[in-house]
């Protein structure tokens, strides 16, 4: 029941909470050593790392911190309260209020990210996820997301509402990636030095295996 009603109420939830997401998300960037290993990994085929943010929010503080790095950022979100906070907060970058799930934009990045927004995802949503990541990396590009640590459902909290997460195995998660062509350089549970998240980061393979 939870898994059915909390994943497809993700987006309307985020809609409704957005203001308050914006106020309270921690803006201390204790994301930053993933966002480094990121950028390091990334290839740069135009000059500038072009960043595709799946789930990108109000864009503070990540793809602030990635717009101060010199990248070129396009933002993804299905909640359009938060698409337009991004677009306020950020008028350097580009916004599109889509829902990444089936996204097809027709070019390439040379790096994704879904950080803290993929896993609000369905099991069952989340597996052709990774046919999207693949088909907006170039070859030699990156993509990193968060995820729980094991199969299992959990709730969270934004301002009022209550927000669903789901995990895969780590398992599961290697199958999906190896399965696009997408190698994992790394994968650390509950890291201590990013505030306990589960963060993964691939590359696309310069040819298929």
């Amino acid at each position: 029941m939870w898994q059915t009603m909390k994943a497809e109420d993700i987006i309307s939830t985020y809609d409704k909470e957005a203001q308050t997401f914006q106020k309270l998300r921690n803006k201390t960037l204790f994301e930053r050593p993933w966002l480094d290993r990121f950028l390091a990994h990334a290839p740069r085929n135009a000059g500038a790392v072009r960043v595709l943010d799946l789930g990108c929010g109000t864009g503070q503080p990540i793809a602030q911190y990635l717009l101060d790095r010199r990248c070129v950022v396009t933002g993804v979100d299905g909640a359009a309260n938060m698409v337009a906070l991004f677009e306020q907060n950020l008028p350097k970058a580009r916004a599109i209020h889509a829902d990444m799930r089936g996204l097809d934009l027709g070019e390439t990045f040379d790096a994704v990210l879904a950080w803290d927004s993929f896993f609000h995802l369905s099991p069952e949503d989340q597996i052709p996820m990774f046919e999207v990541f693949a088909r907006h990396l170039a070859t030699g590009g990156v993509v990193m997301f968060t995820t729980g640590t094991d199969d299992g459902e959990a709730l969270g909290q934004v301002g009022d509402s209550v927000v669903y997460h789901v995990s895969l195995s780590p398992d599961r998660y290697r199958e999906l990636l190896a399965a696009q062509g997408l190698e994992v350089i790394r994968h650390i549970i509950e890291d201590p030095d990013c505030a306990d998240h589960t963060v993964w980061l691939a590359r696309k393979q310069t040819s298929a295996t």
